[in-house]
Order: C-alpha cells, then structure tokens, then sequence
C-alpha cells in the first residue's frame, strides 16, 4: 500500500470522525453555517503565543501545543471542506496530496499567517499553508492521525460524561483530560483498525468517576 493510499485512507476516517462530532453538536450543522473558518483564524492567533513572536522578550517554542492546536485548526479545516464538498472521496484524495506537497517556507510565522490569511480571505482552508506549518513542528500525516482520532475520541467521551452539563471532571488524579490522553495514545497501535474504539475504552478506564 502507498503513502498516498494510506494518508487518503486516514483523512477518510478523520472526515467520518468529524461530520460524527459536528453532528453530535448539531444535527443540521451543515444548514446551520457556522463560521468555521473563523475559528480557524482565531486558533491561528492563539497559537502564535504558543510558538513566540515577541521580539521584546525571551520565548520558547512549546512544541507539542503548538501540535496540538494544529490539530483543533484541522477539526475546522475538515469541516471547511465537508461544507464545500459533498464527495468526501475527492476531499480525502484531494486533502492527501496538499499534505504531501512541497513547500518554500522556512518561517513557522509566516506560515501560519498565510493559513489565516486564507481563511479570512476566501473563508476556506488552505492545505499548503497547513503542511508547512506541520513540517516546521516537526509533525507528519501519521502524528496528525494519531493526535486527532485522540482528541476527537476525546471530545465524544466528554460529552458523553456530562461536558455540556458542566458535570464533567476535567482533572483526573491530578493530570488533566489531555494529559492522560497524550499519555495513553503512546500506548496504542495506530495502524489497528480499532484504534479510535482503543482509546476510547482506554479513556473510560481511567475516568475517576
């Protein structure tokens, strides 16, 4: 099996994984137009903190959060395109070669001002812009699998423990939901096909309640 067959096979499972949590949310949540491409931009700017950008004082890169909020900008992305196009085939095969292209940047920064750029602009998501921010993080198609089908898994179980009802413990024995989720992935086969059932139970394990 090619890299490209594999990466269209995740990004499949990761679009099914994201119109399941956007339909949890809301059952119309295609004729609700939400403005997913500004929650895009908003992470983007968030994210920049994480990174460092202030010239005036000293900063440090805190790699593995900047990850993750790429991660939370790809829920949005997924959803920009689910919105655009019903054919999740053409997205997945389509997605799989933006990630797979070449890119000229070199500055994190600028990278990911061209990814909210095009999100303000054309309200969309912009696959190149996307890669490279991965790349210079450090963080390939397989570690955006296994952090997604992390956190989406995670999002599902919070709201199946009373997130919406504010009954939801978000500290377990002293480490926070993702922490123990960070830990717990490490721990999982992400090529089994049950991988996202995996960390589910694996979560539901280690719940206090």
């Amino acid at each position: 099996m090619s890299d490209l067959t594999i990466a269209v096979k995740q990004i499949s499972q990761m679009l099914a994984m994201q119109d399941a949590m956007n339909s949890r949310v809301s059952d119309t949540w295609r004729e609700n137009n939400f403005e997913w491409y500004r929650a895009l931009w908003v992470e983007c700017a968030e994210m920049l903190d994480h990174h460092g950008w202030k010239w005036w004082k000293h900063q440090e890169c805190d790699v593995p959060q900047v990850q993750l909020e790429l991660v939370d900008i790809f829920h949005f992305g997924l959803s920009l395109r689910l919105m655009a196009e019903p054919n999740v085939d053409m997205i997945a095969k389509q997605l799989a070669k933006e990630l797979y292209q070449q890119h000229d940047y070199s500055d994190f920064k600028l990278a990911l001002e061209d990814l909210a750029s095009h999100a303000v602009t054309n309200k969309a998501f912009d696959g190149k812009s996307f890669t490279a921010c991965m790349t210079l993080m450090n963080m390939d198609l397989d570690e955006l699998f296994r952090q997604y089908v992390g956190k989406n898994t995670l999002n599902f179980f919070r709201q199946d423990h009373g997130y919406k009802e504010g009954t939801y413990i978000k500290v377990w024995n002293g480490k926070e939901d993702n922490e123990v989720l960070a830990d717990l992935v490490t721990t999982l086969d992400t090529s089994a096909s049950d991988f996202q059932q995996n960390v589910y139970q694996g979560l539901k394990a280690a719940y206090p309640a």
